[in-house]
């Protein structure tokens, strides 16, 4: 299922959500222009769990501790698909969190979520020595506030089925119940070839547990 979007007015513009996607963008774009310099580059400013839960840096970074780059990997992405994909969930479910939410905790929300989505996946791979880069736990986050507060709002869905597409209108909770339904059978199907690298689906997993369990706390003193 591919959401395209999704049936939900806001009342405020999203300048936040617009910047973050902006952000995502400018810093692939010079994340590509490194060149030969891409994997030192990578290793600087990518999560490594290992330098995270040995204080130990690999490729020293003169601006910021090792421990600040749990924020500046949430920056990078591994490729096109990659930042198109998160970028995509980003705009069409960010811009209603952030519309309740309020900019400023709009901003503060995404980046708790993203630090507890990468201290997740450090658990459960904590001497991993394989950088992880990407927006998805964060916007994993995003996606369980969503789920939480605008469960039957209707979302204009691309569903492949073999040479077939259909576009469809179905409730969030379905697209993005699928959703994390799969990233919790991808997750424990990954422990097999963590030391290989790939998708950080346990930051995927627990982005959006947080997002359900923090959205609540967040509103509070906010008015509807």
């Amino acid at each position: 299922m591919i959401p395209l979007k999704d049936d939900n007015p806001t009342r405020t513009f999203p300048f936040i959500t617009i910047i973050l996607i902006i952000l995502n963008c400018v810093f692939f774009i010079f994340e590509l222009g490194q060149g030969e310099h891409l994997v030192t580059f990578v290793k600087s400013f990518g999560c490594i769990p290992y330098e995270i839960t040995t204080g130990t840096d690999t490729e020293p970074c003169i601006f910021f501790p090792v421990r600040f780059t749990i924020f500046t990997s949430m920056f990078l992405h591994g490729g096109w698909m990659h930042l198109i994909g998160n970028m995509l969930y980003l705009w069409i479910f960010g811009n209603n969190i952030e519309d309740r939410l309020g900019h400023f905790r709009f901003i503060i929300f995404y980046l708790f979520i993203g630090v507890i989505a990468s201290l997740t996946q450090i658990m459960v791979n904590p001497f991993s020595t394989i950088p992880q880069i990407g927006a998805s736990g964060a916007v994993s986050g995003i996606l369980g506030a969503y789920i939480l507060l605008f469960p039957k709002t209707k979302v204009l869905t691309l569903i492949p089925l073999f040479y077939i597409i259909r576009i469809i209108s179905l409730p969030a909770f379905v697209v993005l119940g699928f959703w994390i339904v799969l990233q919790i059978i991808n997750g424990f199907v990954s422990l097999s070839y963590t030391a290989q690298g790939g998708v950080a689906f346990f930051a995927h997993i627990g982005g959006f547990i947080a997002g359900l369990l923090f959205i609540k706390p967040f509103l509070i003193g906010r008015r509807r």
